[in-house]
């Protein structure tokens, strides 16, 4: 299943409309949606070395305007769509207590370690509007956090080219389980802050 998975992400590497599809789940990740913009852009990097900093920038560009977008549902409609979500993604609102707490802490830092990192970055969007943390200070931590993010993807992908994309592509099971260890890791990580 996960390799069919792969395989159909990966077809959309060669497709008319890729960077939109790319950007489009660049920004709904950041503010709403679960699945992360690695899942395609590895595989369009991998299959088109030549466009892989152009797909980075498309990613990143995409992903700070979601970013965007969580902060403003965080500041004006946390209520309406923001609890929600928040119930969604952390029913019982620990890991919200302890990004507050980051947020007194660390600030900047915080939001710069969520975009770079698989720990919520929605979770942190969503509590930058919320906690009014400065828009500006945010959108920094997330244009230089998302950014160096996916543009270190792209460069692994270019200097591994074909061979890397084949790998991945045959142990596909074994990479996505090592993104699991590392997402459940980050966050354990963060609930010991």
């Amino acid at each position: 299943m996960l390799k069919r998975t792969y395989a159909w992400i990966e077809g959309w590497s060669h497709s008319a409309r890729s960077e939109w599809v790319l950007f489009l789940v660049a920004i709904a990740e950041s503010s709403v949606f679960p699945i992360p913009p690695d899942v395609m852009l590895v595989p369009m990097c991998g299959s088109n070395t030549g466009k892989a900093l152009r797909f980075a920038a498309i990613c990143g560009a995409g992903s700070v305007l979601g970013g965007i977008l969580g902060y403003g549902i965080g500041l004006f409609a946390f209520d309406a769509v923001g609890e929600p979500l928040l119930n969604f993604y952390d029913p019982n609102h620990q890991v919200f207590a302890q990004i507050e707490q980051i947020y007194t802490r660390w600030g900047f830092w915080g939001v710069l370690t969520a975009a770079i990192t698989p720990i919520p970055y929605k979770l942190f969007t969503l509590a930058s509007g919320l906690f009014h943390f400065s828009f500006g200070l945010f959108v920094l931590a997330s244009v230089i956090g998302r950014n160096l993010r996916y543009f270190a993807v792209a460069g692994l992908m270019s200097w591994g080219g074909d061979r890397l994309r084949d790998w991945m592509g045959e142990n596909f099971e074994l990479v996505a389980g090592s993104i699991l260890v590392f997402l459940v890791g980050s966050i354990a990580i963060l609930k010991f802050l």
